[in-house]
């Protein structure tokens, strides 16, 4: 059992050595001077990050992330909580398993399908939306929504809600009464967590978002591809940025879902 555990211990240390190590290597190359042919930068400075304060498309960018990922989070909520009521309380095997199929179309086709589609459909001018945030959000809800709602739906059948609305439909609750007072608020801790999942997806999302974003409504990942033909030091600073887009986010997520859970 013990071996057992060394072996355990030694392959998750060899992950985390994987994972981080390229990660430290980007926040060491954020702060070295120069960095050509070598394994470490040499030199230190704060440059970067002062030229990456003083580039305005990336302050633009960044305030767009923000905007789109604040969007999402907003209507994905509005649009997963009654969804995954729906499906969860569907009596007919077949139409549960249609809106699964369609729900989870997002996830088996990639980004870039999806984006050609926006594409075709939103150039005409009937629907001269292309390079709108509104459909950037509209994009980045397509693609988040399916976490969402398999986080939903599973911890609707693991808190048994059917129980639960028969006990407040037996006090005289109407359905906008229980859904309100009782269902809402008893998803809370996988709202929560869900939303995580779906700030980290927007926050990091490029495929699409290359696409469909208009100049003046690029989002920070699809800037950061440029810092990438410039300096090395400038890439680095730029990327260490977007991870902590992502920390924060998660780490509100998390704190939201801690507050929840008070």
């Amino acid at each position: 059992m013990a071996k057992g555990t060394r072996s355990t211990a030694f392959i998750t240390g060899l992950y985390l050595l994987y994972l981080f190590i390229p990660i430290g290597l980007l926040f060491v190359g954020s702060f070295g001077e120069r960095w050509t042919n070598t394994m470490l930068p040499t030199g230190v400075t704060f440059d970067w990050y002062m030229q990456l304060w003083e580039e305005g498309s990336f302050r633009r960018a960044f305030m767009v992330s923000m905007q789109v990922v604040v969007g999402t989070c907003v209507i994905c909520t509005l649009l997963a909580v009654p969804l995954a009521y729906a499906l969860y309380k569907s009596a007919s095997k077949g139409i549960l398993v249609a809106a699964r199929i369609v729900f989870l179309l997002p996830i088996a086709a990639p980004p870039l399908v999806l984006a050609f589609g926006f594409i075709l459909i939103f150039t005409s001018d009937a629907t001269p939306w292309l390079g709108s945030i509104w459909l950037l959000i509209a994009g980045h809800v397509v693609l988040t929504l399916p976490y969402l709602l398999q986080t939903l739906v599973a911890d609707m059948r693991h808190l048994n809600l059917n129980r639960l609305e028969i006990a407040a439909e037996s006090l005289g609750a109407t359905f906008p009464q229980r859904f309100m007072d009782v269902i809402v608020p008893l998803l809370r801790h996988s709202l929560a967590s869900g939303l995580i999942m779906v700030a980290a997806l927007s926050i990091g999302e490029f495929q699409l978002s290359n696409l469909i974003s208009g100049f003046l409504y690029r989002p920070y990942p699809v800037v950061l591809l440029q810092a990438f033909y410039g300096a090395t030091g400038f890439a680095c600073a730029a990327t260490v940025i977007l991870l902590v887009l992502a920390l924060t986010a998660s780490s509100m997520g998390a704190l939201a879902a801690r507050a929840a859970a008070k």
